[in-house]
């Protein structure tokens, strides 16, 4: 049976990111993407000029049609927007037995704000105890715990903290960080293991969806009920290869290449 993945996110009209970069991944690997739309914004790759969120009860009912039908083997959130969306989503997805991973979206690659302050508090206590993996980068994973880590030593602490709030593994992306090899850090809150994965640099301003991309990525392998850790180094690698491999669209932050082989 064809794997089924759920993505709960905003639509991005330049395509690089959101929903967009949500079906082109799932796309590319096989799977089967359904969607319920949290917002329609208006943005290019050079920024955000609007956003237009839907009613978290429409949010609510493309959920439950799409899981009463088709059903899903993963789920995966992205942008949720305000406390009421991210209150909404938890509440529709509380007997979903289906594997969660929260992209814990709240700024654009262009630094306009995602995510409403109310509802880093609803995000902790409503949805990360739900997820199997939550994907912070690094200013997402200071607002969420209060700080970021820069090794393998902090990663086990800040993964004890998400663990407090009740989420299973953390995946601290090093896209923010310094030095010329980005360091992401999967870490089990539980029993405080650490596994990095590590790329070069790549210099280079088309990396709008990297986000996205990456946590529908590994969304996809659970799906198909791959394990986590092996889910996780495939969606690194074709992040990378993506980012590589980029058609440099656009005057701003450009799309990848969803298109390269997995």
């Amino acid at each position: 049976m064809t794997a089924r993945l759920l993505v709960i996110a905003g639509s991005d009209s330049g395509g690089g990111a959101g929903i967009q970069a949500d079906i082109k991944t799932a796309s590319a690997f096989g799977v089967y993407a359904m969607t319920a739309v949290t917002a329609v914004t208006v943005q290019n790759t050079k920024g955000v000029r609007a956003v237009h969120p839907v009613p978290p009860d429409i949010v609510r009912g493309q959920i439950e049609a799409c899981l009463a039908d088709i059903g899903a083997d993963a789920v995966k959130t992205g942008m949720l927007g305000d406390a009421a969306m991210v209150e909404a989503v938890a509440a529709t997805l509380a007997d979903c037995a289906a594997p969660l991973v929260v992209d814990p979206v709240m700024v654009a690659k262009g630094g306009e704000k995602l995510l409403a302050d109310a509802a880093i508090a609803a995000l902790r206590e409503r949805l990360l105890p739900r997820a199997v993996l939550v994907t912070p980068n690094l200013p997402e994973c200071e607002a969420l715990i209060g700080f970021a880590p820069g090794d393998e030593a902090e990663a086990r602490l800040a993964a004890a903290k998400f663990r407090a709030l009740g989420a299973g593994h953390v995946l601290f992306k090093g896209g923010h960080g310094d030095g010329e090899m980005v360091r992401d850090f999967l870490a089990d809150g539980e029993s405080g293991a650490v596994v990095s994965f590590q790329a070069p640099r790549q210099n280079t301003r088309h990396t709008h969806g990297t986000g996205c991309t990456l946590a529908t990525a590994i969304a996809c392998g659970l799906a198909e009920g791959r394990p986590l850790e092996e889910s996780v180094g495939r969606a690194h690698r074709y992040v990378q290869e993506a980012i590589r491999t980029a058609p440099g669209l656009g005057s701003g932050h450009g799309p990848l290449n969803h298109f390269v082989k997995t």
